[in-house]
């Protein structure tokens, strides 16, 4: 049976883009990482400038993947992913370092990010970090 309801609640073999919440303090790499998500398995639910507004938006959203930048103002991506984690412990949640930020990368480990991907991406690795850390 294929009924309308059925097919918005992603059932019958429907896909269903999974939720991406771009957090960065930089807009060219905001816009970089929405380019790298451009396309039908995922859709950029929406951005954020600092670990400040990232839980604000988490909280609105409710994305399944979040991808964060380790050092931005007001509230560093370390600070918001403890506070992402406390809020919903499913939450994929990727950093984006730079090189040398090694230190940096293992504490937000401990934080609860799933992963991190090094700075300049590239698409290609940016999906499979991605994809892996997300089980699809």
């Amino acid at each position: 049976m294929n009924t309308a309801p059925e097919r918005a609640m992603g059932w019958e073999g429907c896909h269903m883009p999974k939720k991406v919440l771009v957090v960065d303090d930089a807009v060219f790499m905001r816009n970089m990482i929405r380019d790298i998500f451009n396309n039908p398995d995922f859709e950029v639910a929406g951005e954020a400038t600092n670990g400040v507004e990232a839980v604000e938006k988490f909280k609105e959203l409710k994305p399944d993947l979040v991808t964060m930048d380790i050092v931005m103002p007001f509230r560093s991506g370390i600070e918001a992913t403890r506070e992402i984690r406390k809020l919903d412990a499913t939450v994929t949640i990727i950093m984006c370092s730079a090189l040398g930020q090694e230190t940096l990368v293992m504490e937000a480990i401990e934080a609860g990010a799933n992963d991190f991907i090094v700075k300049p991406f590239r698409q290609d690795e940016v999906l499979k970090v991605v994809k892996k850390a997300m089980n699809i």
